[in-house]
């Protein structure tokens, strides 16, 4: 298909897959730099969502600091298979341990965002071979 692709296709795709790159990484350091600055809400999000409690400050650092590394690859196009396969398996199991908010609709619109972003992940990751705009 990318044969048949005329330059203006291609480079309107490398564009877009840059841009839902860029908008993915931003929703995702925003999840990183809370573990830093408020800990104390990713461990009411870890107990809520994912049954685990009893983390301390130091655990969400460390978990802070293997996710940054990860979206920063992620950013940069880096390892793209593991990159992007890790960040659409983060925000995977995000959005379906959040499954029980979803039977809530209308008390719970913001978490159905979750849902679109889940599906850039996706087609970033299946069109990572594509992704070539700004990655190293």
């Amino acid at each position: 298909m990318v044969g048949l692709q005329s330059k203006g296709t291609k480079v309107r795709l490398q564009w877009s897959l840059f841009a839902l790159r860029l908008g993915v990484f931003i929703v995702m350091l925003v999840w990183t730099l809370d573990k830093f600055v408020n800990p104390g809400h990713s461990a009411g999000v870890f107990e809520n969502f994912y049954f685990i409690s009893g983390l301390g400050e130091t655990a969400f650092f460390v978990i802070g600091i293997i996710q940054l590394a990860i979206i920063i690859g992620f950013l940069l196009g880096f390892r793209k298979r593991i990159t992007y396969g890790l960040v659409l398996i983060m925000h995977g199991i995000s959005t379906l341990a959040s499954f029980p908010v979803y039977l809530s609709p209308f008390n719970n619109l913001l978490f159905f965002a979750a849902w679109p972003m889940l599906a850039a992940c996706l087609a970033l990751y299946l069109l990572r071979d594509e992704d070539q705009k700004l990655t190293i």
